[in-house]
Protein backbone atom coordinates (compact mmCIF):
# COMPACT_ATOMS: atom_id res chain seq x y z
CA UNK A 1 0.00 0.00 0.00
CA UNK A 2 1.39 3.35 -0.95
CA UNK A 3 1.36 6.02 1.70
CA UNK A 4 -1.07 8.59 0.50
CA UNK A 5 -1.91 10.70 3.47
CA UNK A 6 -3.10 14.13 2.56
CA UNK A 7 -1.44 16.77 4.68
CA UNK A 8 -1.81 16.07 8.38
CA UNK A 9 -3.36 19.50 8.55
CA UNK A 10 -6.51 18.29 6.84
CA UNK A 11 -6.97 15.34 9.15
CA UNK A 12 -6.24 17.20 12.36
CA UNK A 13 -8.36 20.23 11.60
CA UNK A 14 -10.78 19.58 8.77
CA UNK A 15 -11.99 22.98 7.60
CA UNK A 16 -11.59 26.27 9.41
CA UNK A 17 -13.84 29.28 9.62
CA UNK A 18 -13.81 33.00 10.17
CA UNK A 19 -14.43 35.00 13.28
CA UNK A 20 -17.90 36.20 14.19
CA UNK A 21 -17.08 39.78 13.34
CA UNK A 22 -19.41 41.18 10.70
CA UNK A 23 -21.78 38.17 10.61
CA UNK A 24 -25.48 38.69 11.14
CA UNK A 25 -27.55 36.69 13.59
CA UNK A 26 -30.45 35.84 11.27
CA UNK A 27 -31.50 32.56 9.67
CA UNK A 28 -32.55 33.49 6.13
CA UNK A 29 -30.87 32.16 3.01
CA UNK A 30 -29.56 35.61 2.14
CA UNK A 31 -28.03 35.95 5.59
CA UNK A 32 -26.37 32.56 5.18
CA UNK A 33 -24.82 33.82 1.94
CA UNK A 34 -23.31 36.62 4.00
CA UNK A 35 -21.97 34.10 6.48
CA UNK A 36 -20.30 32.14 3.68
CA UNK A 37 -18.83 35.27 2.07
CA UNK A 38 -17.22 36.35 5.35
CA UNK A 39 -16.03 32.79 5.95
CA UNK A 40 -14.32 32.62 2.56
CA UNK A 41 -12.68 36.02 3.00
CA UNK A 42 -10.92 34.73 6.09
CA UNK A 43 -10.39 31.05 5.39
CA UNK A 44 -8.91 31.07 1.90
CA UNK A 45 -5.68 33.01 2.65
CA UNK A 46 -5.28 31.33 6.04
CA UNK A 47 -5.80 27.87 4.54
CA UNK A 48 -3.12 28.51 1.92
CA UNK A 49 -0.64 29.80 4.47
CA UNK A 50 -1.28 26.83 6.75
CA UNK A 51 -0.97 24.17 4.05
CA UNK A 52 2.23 25.71 2.74
CA UNK A 53 3.69 25.81 6.25
CA UNK A 54 2.85 22.16 6.83
CA UNK A 55 4.26 21.22 3.43
CA UNK A 56 7.49 23.15 4.04
CA UNK A 57 7.94 21.48 7.43
CA UNK A 58 7.53 18.06 5.80
CA UNK A 59 10.29 18.89 3.34
CA UNK A 60 12.81 20.44 5.72
CA UNK A 61 12.12 18.73 9.05
CA UNK A 62 13.24 21.99 10.73
CA UNK A 63 12.00 22.86 14.21
CA UNK A 64 11.17 26.42 13.14
CA UNK A 65 9.06 25.22 10.22
CA UNK A 66 7.13 22.81 12.42
CA UNK A 67 6.64 25.55 14.97
CA UNK A 68 5.19 27.85 12.31
CA UNK A 69 2.90 25.08 11.11
CA UNK A 70 1.74 24.42 14.66
CA UNK A 71 1.02 28.10 15.31
CA UNK A 72 -1.11 28.33 12.18
CA UNK A 73 -2.92 25.12 13.06
CA UNK A 74 -3.74 26.57 16.47
CA UNK A 75 -4.97 29.80 14.92
CA UNK A 76 -7.24 27.87 12.60
CA UNK A 77 -8.54 25.63 15.36
CA UNK A 78 -9.42 28.58 17.55
CA UNK A 79 -11.52 30.09 14.78
CA UNK A 80 -13.17 26.77 14.15
CA UNK A 81 -14.13 26.34 17.81
CA UNK A 82 -15.96 29.68 18.01
CA UNK A 83 -19.24 28.88 19.84
CA UNK A 84 -21.03 31.92 18.39
CA UNK A 85 -20.39 30.74 14.85
CA UNK A 86 -21.53 27.24 15.68
CA UNK A 87 -24.71 28.59 17.27
CA UNK A 88 -25.40 30.63 14.17
CA UNK A 89 -24.92 27.60 11.92
CA UNK A 90 -27.29 25.65 14.14
CA UNK A 91 -29.83 28.47 13.80
CA UNK A 92 -29.51 28.37 10.01
CA UNK A 93 -30.11 24.59 10.04
CA UNK A 94 -33.00 24.71 12.48
CA UNK A 95 -34.58 27.63 10.65
CA UNK A 96 -34.96 25.57 7.48
CA UNK A 97 -34.80 28.60 5.19
CA UNK A 98 -31.64 27.59 3.31
CA UNK A 99 -33.18 25.67 0.40
CA UNK A 100 -30.79 26.24 -2.51
CA UNK A 101 -29.05 22.84 -3.05
CA UNK A 102 -25.54 24.29 -3.18
CA UNK A 103 -26.01 26.50 -0.13
CA UNK A 104 -27.71 23.70 1.77
CA UNK A 105 -24.79 21.37 1.07
CA UNK A 106 -22.38 24.05 2.30
CA UNK A 107 -24.46 24.46 5.44
CA UNK A 108 -24.53 20.72 6.13
CA UNK A 109 -20.76 20.40 5.75
CA UNK A 110 -19.97 23.49 7.78
CA UNK A 111 -22.24 22.34 10.59
CA UNK A 112 -20.51 18.95 10.82
CA UNK A 113 -17.06 20.50 10.62
CA UNK A 114 -17.77 23.11 13.29
CA UNK A 115 -19.34 20.53 15.54
CA UNK A 116 -16.08 18.61 15.78
CA UNK A 117 -14.39 21.62 17.37
CA UNK A 118 -16.94 22.73 19.92
CA UNK A 119 -14.61 21.74 22.72
CA UNK A 120 -12.53 23.53 25.30
CA UNK A 121 -9.95 25.78 23.65
CA UNK A 122 -7.17 24.62 25.97
CA UNK A 123 -7.90 21.03 24.95
CA UNK A 124 -7.74 22.00 21.28
CA UNK A 125 -4.35 23.62 21.86
CA UNK A 126 -2.99 20.51 23.60
CA UNK A 127 -4.21 18.17 20.85
CA UNK A 128 -2.92 20.34 18.02
CA UNK A 129 0.50 20.96 19.56
CA UNK A 130 1.06 17.33 20.52
CA UNK A 131 -0.07 16.10 17.09
CA UNK A 132 2.47 18.39 15.43
CA UNK A 133 5.20 17.13 17.77
CA UNK A 134 4.43 13.50 16.92
CA UNK A 135 4.38 14.25 13.21
CA UNK A 136 7.83 15.82 13.45
CA UNK A 137 9.19 12.80 15.32
CA UNK A 138 8.02 10.53 12.53
CA UNK A 139 9.37 12.80 9.81
CA UNK A 140 12.86 13.05 11.29
CA UNK A 141 13.23 9.48 12.59
CA UNK A 142 15.86 7.34 10.85
CA UNK A 143 16.37 3.63 11.56
CA UNK A 144 19.69 2.84 13.25
CA UNK A 145 21.58 -0.13 11.85
CA UNK A 146 24.68 -0.51 13.95
CA UNK A 147 26.44 2.84 13.98
CA UNK A 148 24.66 4.27 10.94
CA UNK A 149 21.26 5.84 10.41
CA UNK A 150 19.39 4.85 7.26
CA UNK A 151 16.27 6.04 5.47
CA UNK A 152 13.14 3.96 5.07
CA UNK A 153 14.07 3.25 1.44
CA UNK A 154 17.17 1.39 2.68
CA UNK A 155 15.17 -0.55 5.27
CA UNK A 156 12.60 -1.54 2.66
CA UNK A 157 15.31 -2.63 0.23
CA UNK A 158 16.95 -4.91 2.79
CA UNK A 159 13.64 -6.46 3.80
CA UNK A 160 12.78 -7.16 0.16
CA UNK A 161 16.13 -8.54 -0.92
CA UNK A 162 17.93 -10.21 1.97
CA UNK A 163 17.65 -13.95 2.63
CA UNK A 164 19.57 -13.79 5.92
CA UNK A 165 17.06 -14.34 8.73
CA UNK A 166 19.31 -12.76 11.34
CA UNK A 167 19.76 -9.62 9.25
CA UNK A 168 16.04 -9.43 8.47
CA UNK A 169 15.13 -9.72 12.12
CA UNK A 170 17.59 -7.05 13.26
CA UNK A 171 16.48 -4.58 10.56
CA UNK A 172 12.80 -5.21 11.23
CA UNK A 173 13.28 -4.73 14.98
CA UNK A 174 15.29 -1.55 14.44
CA UNK A 175 12.55 -0.10 12.23
CA UNK A 176 10.06 -0.55 15.08
CA UNK A 177 12.01 1.71 17.46
CA UNK A 178 9.94 4.67 16.31
CA UNK A 179 7.01 3.00 18.06
CA UNK A 180 8.78 3.20 21.41
CA UNK A 181 9.70 6.85 20.70
CA UNK A 182 6.16 8.05 20.01
CA UNK A 183 3.94 5.60 21.95
CA UNK A 184 3.57 7.72 25.12
CA UNK A 185 2.57 10.75 23.06
CA UNK A 186 0.18 8.73 20.90
CA UNK A 187 -1.51 7.30 23.97
CA UNK A 188 -1.86 10.80 25.43
CA UNK A 189 -3.28 12.02 22.10
CA UNK A 190 -5.76 9.15 22.10
CA UNK A 191 -7.10 10.10 25.52
CA UNK A 192 -7.24 13.78 24.64
CA UNK A 193 -9.14 13.01 21.43
CA UNK A 194 -11.56 10.84 23.39
CA UNK A 195 -12.05 13.62 25.92
CA UNK A 196 -12.91 16.00 23.09
CA UNK A 197 -15.33 13.54 21.47
CA UNK A 198 -17.14 12.76 24.73
CA UNK A 199 -17.56 16.43 25.49
CA UNK A 200 -19.63 16.55 22.28
CA UNK A 201 -21.75 13.56 23.21
CA UNK A 202 -19.97 10.86 21.22
CA UNK A 203 -18.97 7.51 22.68
CA UNK A 204 -15.36 8.04 21.63
CA UNK A 205 -13.18 9.67 18.99
CA UNK A 206 -13.55 6.70 16.61
CA UNK A 207 -17.32 7.13 16.50
CA UNK A 208 -17.05 10.90 16.20
CA UNK A 209 -14.68 10.85 13.25
CA UNK A 210 -16.89 8.46 11.32
CA UNK A 211 -20.11 10.36 11.93
CA UNK A 212 -18.58 13.74 11.16
CA UNK A 213 -17.47 12.35 7.78
CA UNK A 214 -20.94 11.00 7.01
CA UNK A 215 -20.12 7.34 7.74
CA UNK A 216 -22.30 5.37 10.14
CA UNK A 217 -20.16 3.18 12.44
CA UNK A 218 -22.57 0.25 12.07
CA UNK A 219 -22.27 0.46 8.28
CA UNK A 220 -18.48 0.45 8.44
CA UNK A 221 -18.53 -2.51 10.84
CA UNK A 222 -20.83 -4.41 8.50
CA UNK A 223 -18.60 -3.68 5.50
CA UNK A 224 -15.44 -4.90 7.24
CA UNK A 225 -17.22 -7.98 8.57
CA UNK A 226 -18.40 -8.73 5.02
CA UNK A 227 -14.87 -8.29 3.67
CA UNK A 228 -13.49 -10.57 6.37
CA UNK A 229 -15.88 -13.36 5.39
CA UNK A 230 -15.30 -12.70 1.69
CA UNK A 231 -11.50 -12.69 1.77
CA UNK A 232 -10.65 -15.12 4.57
CA UNK A 233 -10.86 -18.44 2.64
CA UNK A 234 -8.85 -17.18 -0.33
CA UNK A 235 -6.35 -15.47 1.93
CA UNK A 236 -5.81 -18.65 3.96
CA UNK A 237 -4.96 -20.50 0.74
CA UNK A 238 -2.78 -17.64 -0.50
CA UNK A 239 -0.90 -17.41 2.81
CA UNK A 240 -0.16 -21.16 2.77
CA UNK A 241 1.20 -20.91 -0.77
CA UNK A 242 3.23 -17.84 0.16
CA UNK A 243 4.67 -19.44 3.28
CA UNK A 244 5.84 -22.45 1.32
CA UNK A 245 7.62 -20.30 -1.28
CA UNK A 246 9.17 -17.90 1.25
CA UNK A 247 10.37 -20.69 3.52
CA UNK A 248 12.10 -22.41 0.60
CA UNK A 249 13.71 -19.12 -0.46
CA UNK A 250 14.98 -18.47 3.07
CA UNK A 251 16.08 -22.03 3.80
CA UNK A 252 13.77 -22.47 6.79
CA UNK A 253 10.52 -24.33 7.49
CA UNK A 254 7.13 -22.57 7.22
CA UNK A 255 6.59 -22.78 10.98
CA UNK A 256 9.81 -20.74 11.46
CA UNK A 257 8.49 -17.78 9.48
CA UNK A 258 8.11 -14.56 11.44
CA UNK A 259 6.95 -11.03 10.52
CA UNK A 260 10.39 -9.96 9.25
CA UNK A 261 10.35 -12.67 6.56
CA UNK A 262 7.53 -11.11 4.49
CA UNK A 263 9.55 -8.38 2.74
CA UNK A 264 7.66 -5.50 4.36
CA UNK A 265 7.63 -3.83 7.76
CA UNK A 266 3.92 -4.47 8.27
CA UNK A 267 3.06 -7.20 5.72
CA UNK A 268 0.80 -4.73 3.97
CA UNK A 269 2.15 -5.48 0.49
CA UNK A 270 2.70 -8.69 -1.42
CA UNK A 271 6.20 -10.20 -1.31
CA UNK A 272 7.89 -11.02 -4.61
CA UNK A 273 7.16 -14.73 -4.97
CA UNK A 274 5.59 -15.17 -8.39
CA UNK A 275 8.61 -15.13 -10.65
CA UNK A 276 8.11 -11.62 -11.99
CA UNK A 277 10.47 -8.84 -11.00
CA UNK A 278 8.47 -5.70 -11.66
CA UNK A 279 11.47 -3.61 -10.62
CA UNK A 280 13.26 -4.79 -13.78
CA UNK A 281 10.82 -2.81 -15.93
CA UNK A 282 11.54 0.43 -14.07
CA UNK A 283 15.26 0.26 -13.22
CA UNK A 284 17.15 3.04 -14.94
CA UNK A 285 13.92 4.74 -16.02
CA UNK A 286 12.70 8.18 -14.98
CA UNK A 287 9.41 7.72 -13.10
CA UNK A 288 8.53 11.40 -13.58
CA UNK A 289 8.87 11.16 -17.36
CA UNK A 290 6.76 7.99 -17.37
CA UNK A 291 4.05 9.61 -15.26
CA UNK A 292 4.01 12.69 -17.48
CA UNK A 293 3.66 10.53 -20.58
CA UNK A 294 0.84 8.50 -19.06
CA UNK A 295 -1.27 11.38 -17.76
CA UNK A 296 -0.81 13.37 -20.98
CA UNK A 297 -2.07 10.31 -22.83
CA UNK A 298 -5.36 10.32 -20.93
CA UNK A 299 -5.83 14.07 -21.19
CA UNK A 300 -4.79 15.16 -17.69
CA UNK A 301 -1.89 17.62 -17.71
CA UNK A 302 0.34 17.31 -14.63
CA UNK A 303 3.27 19.64 -15.41
CA UNK A 304 2.01 22.32 -13.04
CA UNK A 305 1.72 19.73 -10.26
CA UNK A 306 5.21 18.35 -10.82
CA UNK A 307 6.78 21.82 -11.04
CA UNK A 308 5.65 22.63 -7.48
CA UNK A 309 6.33 19.21 -5.95
CA UNK A 310 9.26 17.88 -3.91
CA UNK A 311 10.07 14.47 -5.34
CA UNK A 312 13.42 13.20 -4.05
CA UNK A 313 15.08 12.22 -0.75
CA UNK A 314 16.56 14.85 1.55
CA UNK A 315 17.91 14.79 5.11
CA UNK A 316 15.13 15.36 7.63
CA UNK A 317 12.40 15.13 4.99
CA UNK A 318 9.15 13.22 5.50
CA UNK A 319 10.00 9.76 4.17
CA UNK A 320 6.67 8.66 2.81
CA UNK A 321 4.42 10.39 0.28
CA UNK A 322 1.35 12.59 0.23
CA UNK A 323 -0.56 15.12 -1.82
CA UNK A 324 -1.50 18.63 -0.67
CA UNK A 325 -4.12 20.95 -2.10
CA UNK A 326 -2.70 24.37 -1.30
CA UNK A 327 -5.56 26.62 -2.36
CA UNK A 328 -8.34 24.59 -4.06
CA UNK A 329 -7.65 26.81 -7.05
CA UNK A 330 -5.14 24.73 -9.00
CA UNK A 331 -2.09 24.58 -6.73
CA UNK A 332 -1.88 20.88 -5.96
CA UNK A 333 1.52 19.35 -5.20
CA UNK A 334 3.01 16.13 -3.88
CA UNK A 335 5.85 14.90 -1.72
CA UNK A 336 7.72 11.73 -2.72
CA UNK A 337 11.13 10.16 -2.22
CA UNK A 338 11.51 8.72 -5.69
CA UNK A 339 13.78 5.95 -6.82
CA UNK A 340 13.65 4.15 -10.18
CA UNK A 341 11.73 1.07 -9.07
CA UNK A 342 8.23 -0.38 -9.18
CA UNK A 343 7.29 0.74 -5.68
CA UNK A 344 7.99 4.41 -6.32
CA UNK A 345 6.52 4.31 -9.81
CA UNK A 346 3.27 3.07 -8.31
CA UNK A 347 3.52 5.57 -5.46
CA UNK A 348 4.06 8.48 -7.85
CA UNK A 349 0.99 7.57 -9.91
CA UNK A 350 -0.99 7.12 -6.70
CA UNK A 351 -0.11 10.57 -5.40
CA UNK A 352 -0.73 12.15 -8.78
CA UNK A 353 -4.19 10.59 -8.63
CA UNK A 354 -4.79 12.61 -5.47
CA UNK A 355 -3.26 15.71 -6.99
CA UNK A 356 -5.26 15.59 -10.22
CA UNK A 357 -8.41 15.25 -8.13
CA UNK A 358 -7.47 18.57 -6.51
CA UNK A 359 -6.09 20.18 -9.67
CA UNK A 360 -9.20 19.62 -11.78
CA UNK A 361 -11.90 20.75 -9.40
CA UNK A 362 -14.69 23.00 -10.67
CA UNK A 363 -13.71 26.66 -10.14
CA UNK A 364 -17.37 27.60 -10.43
CA UNK A 365 -18.22 25.72 -7.24
CA UNK A 366 -17.97 27.54 -3.92
CA UNK A 367 -14.54 27.15 -2.35
CA UNK A 368 -15.88 24.87 0.38
CA UNK A 369 -17.18 22.34 -2.16
CA UNK A 370 -14.01 22.16 -4.25
CA UNK A 371 -12.88 18.98 -2.56
CA UNK A 372 -13.77 15.29 -2.51
CA UNK A 373 -17.01 14.32 -0.72
CA UNK A 374 -15.07 11.85 1.41
CA UNK A 375 -11.41 10.90 1.83
CA UNK A 376 -12.01 7.44 0.39
CA UNK A 377 -13.18 8.83 -2.97
CA UNK A 378 -9.81 10.47 -3.57
CA UNK A 379 -8.14 7.28 -2.30
CA UNK A 380 -10.12 5.39 -4.94
CA UNK A 381 -8.70 7.56 -7.71
CA UNK A 382 -5.19 7.18 -6.29
CA UNK A 383 -5.61 3.39 -6.05
CA UNK A 384 -6.88 3.24 -9.63
CA UNK A 385 -3.78 4.93 -11.02
CA UNK A 386 -1.34 3.37 -8.53
CA UNK A 387 -2.31 -0.13 -9.69
CA UNK A 388 -1.29 0.45 -13.31
CA UNK A 389 2.49 -0.22 -13.15
CA UNK A 390 1.72 -3.92 -12.52
CA UNK A 391 -0.66 -4.12 -15.49
CA UNK A 392 0.88 -6.14 -18.39
CA UNK A 393 -0.95 -4.18 -21.10
CA UNK A 394 0.14 -0.92 -19.47
CA UNK A 395 3.73 -2.18 -19.62
CA UNK A 396 3.37 -2.55 -23.38
CA UNK A 397 1.47 0.63 -24.14
CA UNK A 398 3.24 3.01 -21.75
CA UNK A 399 6.60 1.42 -20.94
CA UNK A 400 7.24 0.00 -24.41
CA UNK A 401 7.78 -3.56 -23.16
CA UNK A 402 7.69 -6.13 -25.98
CA UNK A 403 4.24 -7.75 -26.26
CA UNK A 404 5.71 -11.25 -26.01
CA UNK A 405 7.55 -10.32 -22.80
CA UNK A 406 4.40 -8.81 -21.32
CA UNK A 407 2.44 -11.93 -22.29
CA UNK A 408 5.07 -14.07 -20.57
CA UNK A 409 4.77 -12.23 -17.25
CA UNK A 410 1.03 -11.55 -17.45
CA UNK A 411 -0.11 -14.54 -15.36
CA UNK A 412 2.45 -13.74 -12.65
CA UNK A 413 1.47 -10.04 -12.70
CA UNK A 414 -2.17 -10.94 -12.24
CA UNK A 415 -1.42 -13.28 -9.34
CA UNK A 416 0.88 -10.74 -7.73
CA UNK A 417 -1.65 -7.92 -7.98
CA UNK A 418 -4.43 -10.13 -6.61
CA UNK A 419 -2.15 -11.07 -3.72
CA UNK A 420 -1.37 -7.40 -3.07
CA UNK A 421 -5.04 -6.49 -2.82
CA UNK A 422 -5.92 -9.45 -0.59
CA UNK A 423 -2.93 -8.89 1.68
CA UNK A 424 -3.79 -5.24 2.05
CA UNK A 425 -7.40 -6.06 2.82
CA UNK A 426 -6.32 -8.27 5.72
CA UNK A 427 -3.89 -5.60 6.94
CA UNK A 428 -6.62 -2.96 6.83
CA UNK A 429 -8.71 -5.20 9.09
CA UNK A 430 -5.90 -5.03 11.67
CA UNK A 431 -5.51 -1.25 11.63
CA UNK A 432 -9.22 -0.40 11.60
CA UNK A 433 -10.12 -2.86 14.35
CA UNK A 434 -7.09 -1.82 16.40
CA UNK A 435 -8.13 1.83 16.25
CA UNK A 436 -11.65 0.86 17.26
CA UNK A 437 -10.20 -0.95 20.27
CA UNK A 438 -7.66 1.79 21.00
CA UNK A 439 -10.29 4.51 21.30
CA UNK A 440 -12.78 2.14 22.93
CA UNK A 441 -10.36 1.35 25.75
CA UNK A 442 -6.91 2.98 25.60
CA UNK A 443 -5.98 1.53 29.02
CA UNK A 444 -6.06 -2.09 27.86
CA UNK A 445 -2.92 -4.03 26.90
CA UNK A 446 -2.49 -2.46 23.47
CA UNK A 447 0.64 -4.44 22.63
CA UNK A 448 -1.34 -7.65 23.08
CA UNK A 449 -4.35 -6.32 21.20
CA UNK A 450 -2.13 -5.46 18.24
CA UNK A 451 -0.58 -8.88 17.93
CA UNK A 452 -3.88 -10.65 18.60
CA UNK A 453 -5.31 -8.85 15.56
CA UNK A 454 -2.20 -9.45 13.45
CA UNK A 455 -2.41 -13.17 14.16
CA UNK A 456 -6.15 -13.33 13.52
CA UNK A 457 -6.35 -11.34 10.28
CA UNK A 458 -2.86 -11.57 8.77
CA UNK A 459 -2.02 -15.06 10.08
CA UNK A 460 1.44 -13.93 11.18
CA UNK A 461 3.15 -15.35 14.25
CA UNK A 462 4.07 -12.79 16.87
CA UNK A 463 7.75 -12.69 17.85
CA UNK A 464 8.32 -14.78 20.94
CA UNK A 465 8.47 -12.76 24.13
CA UNK A 466 8.00 -9.42 22.41
CA UNK A 467 6.11 -6.78 24.39
CA UNK A 468 6.72 -3.49 22.60
CA UNK A 469 4.34 -0.83 21.18
CA UNK A 470 4.70 -1.99 17.58
CA UNK A 471 1.26 -0.53 16.89
CA UNK A 472 2.69 2.97 17.40
CA UNK A 473 5.23 2.42 14.62
CA UNK A 474 2.44 2.87 12.07
CA UNK A 475 2.26 6.58 11.34
CA UNK A 476 -1.44 6.57 10.55
CA UNK A 477 -2.40 5.57 14.07
CA UNK A 478 -0.54 8.58 15.43
CA UNK A 479 -0.94 11.30 12.81
CA UNK A 480 -3.89 10.26 10.63
CA UNK A 481 -6.37 8.79 13.11
CA UNK A 482 -9.47 6.92 11.99
CA UNK A 483 -8.46 7.26 8.35
CA UNK A 484 -7.27 3.81 7.35
CA UNK A 485 -10.71 2.48 6.46
CA UNK A 486 -10.63 5.03 3.63
CA UNK A 487 -7.89 3.06 1.87
CA UNK A 488 -9.92 -0.14 1.86
CA UNK A 489 -13.10 1.61 0.78
CA UNK A 490 -10.98 3.35 -1.85
CA UNK A 491 -9.85 0.02 -3.27
CA UNK A 492 -13.45 -1.16 -3.44
CA UNK A 493 -14.43 2.01 -5.29
CA UNK A 494 -11.37 1.79 -7.58
CA UNK A 495 -12.64 -1.57 -8.83
CA UNK A 496 -16.05 0.00 -9.39
CA UNK A 497 -14.46 2.88 -11.34
CA UNK A 498 -12.54 0.37 -13.49
CA UNK A 499 -15.74 -1.48 -14.32
CA UNK A 500 -17.62 1.75 -15.15
CA UNK A 501 -14.83 3.07 -17.38
CA UNK A 502 -14.42 -0.28 -19.12
CA UNK A 503 -18.10 -0.83 -19.84
CA UNK A 504 -19.53 2.66 -20.15
CA UNK A 505 -16.60 4.62 -21.59
CA UNK A 506 -14.43 2.14 -23.52
CA UNK A 507 -17.12 -0.38 -24.41
CA UNK A 508 -15.17 -3.39 -23.13
CA UNK A 509 -16.75 -6.58 -21.82
CA UNK A 510 -13.87 -7.35 -19.44
CA UNK A 511 -12.72 -4.17 -17.73
CA UNK A 512 -9.86 -5.83 -15.88
CA UNK A 513 -7.76 -6.66 -18.94
CA UNK A 514 -7.52 -3.07 -20.14
CA UNK A 515 -4.42 -0.85 -19.97
CA UNK A 516 -6.45 2.30 -19.15
CA UNK A 517 -3.86 4.24 -21.17
CA UNK A 518 -3.65 6.49 -24.23
CA UNK A 519 -7.31 7.44 -24.36
CA UNK A 520 -8.46 10.96 -23.34
CA UNK A 521 -11.91 9.57 -22.54
CA UNK A 522 -10.42 8.11 -19.35
CA UNK A 523 -9.28 11.52 -18.16
CA UNK A 524 -12.61 12.99 -19.19
CA UNK A 525 -14.49 10.43 -17.07
CA UNK A 526 -12.53 11.35 -13.97
CA UNK A 527 -12.53 15.08 -14.66
CA UNK A 528 -16.26 15.38 -15.37
CA UNK A 529 -17.83 12.66 -13.24
CA UNK A 530 -15.51 12.53 -10.23
CA UNK A 531 -13.33 15.63 -9.91
CA UNK A 532 -15.62 18.48 -10.95
CA UNK A 533 -18.60 17.51 -8.76
CA UNK A 534 -16.33 18.05 -5.74
CA UNK A 535 -18.36 17.58 -2.57
CA UNK A 536 -21.52 18.98 -4.13
CA UNK A 537 -23.19 15.64 -3.38
CA UNK A 538 -22.79 13.20 -0.49
CA UNK A 539 -20.28 10.50 -1.39
CA UNK A 540 -22.68 7.72 -2.31
CA UNK A 541 -24.74 10.04 -4.50
CA UNK A 542 -21.60 11.10 -6.37
CA UNK A 543 -20.59 7.45 -6.84
CA UNK A 544 -24.02 6.55 -8.19
CA UNK A 545 -23.96 9.46 -10.64
CA UNK A 546 -20.46 8.50 -11.82
CA UNK A 547 -20.83 4.71 -12.08
CA UNK A 548 -24.56 4.03 -12.15
CA UNK A 549 -24.55 2.30 -8.75
CA UNK A 550 -23.98 3.17 -5.13
CA UNK A 551 -20.80 1.79 -3.57
CA UNK A 552 -20.73 -2.00 -3.77
CA UNK A 553 -18.03 -4.62 -3.11
CA UNK A 554 -19.32 -6.68 -6.08
CA UNK A 555 -16.63 -5.48 -8.50
CA UNK A 556 -13.86 -5.83 -5.93
CA UNK A 557 -14.95 -9.42 -5.29
CA UNK A 558 -15.19 -10.17 -9.01
CA UNK A 559 -11.64 -8.94 -9.58
CA UNK A 560 -9.82 -10.27 -6.53
CA UNK A 561 -11.84 -13.00 -4.85
CA UNK A 562 -13.86 -14.98 -7.37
Amino acid sequence: MRMSCRSALFLILGVIVTSAVGLTAGVSQEEFKGFVAAYEARIIPLWKESVLASYTASVTGNDADYQKSNELNLEMARYYSDPELYAQLKAFRDGGQVSDPILKRELDLLYLQFQGYQIDSALIDRITTLATTVEQKFSTFRTKLGDREVADNVVDSILRQSTDSAELESVWLASKEIGRVVAPDVLTLTKLRNEAARSLGYKDYFEMQLKLSEIEPADLQALFDELDVLTRPVFVALKAEMDSILAARLGITPDQLRPWHYQNRFFQEAPSIYGVDLNSFYEGKDPVAIARKYFNGIGLEIDTILARSDLYEKPGKYQHAYSADVDRAGDARIICNLRPNYYWMATLLHELGHATYSRYNDPNLPWLLRSEPHAFTTEAVAEFFGALPANPRWLVEVMGVAPEEAARVAPACKRSFRAERLIFSRWAQVVVRFEQGLYGNPDQDLNKLWWDLVEKYQLLKRPEGRNEPDWAAKIHIASYPVYYYSYQMGQILAAQFADAIGRNVLGAENSYDLSFANDPRIGEFFREKVFRPGSRYPWNEMIEKATGRKLTSEYYAKQFVE
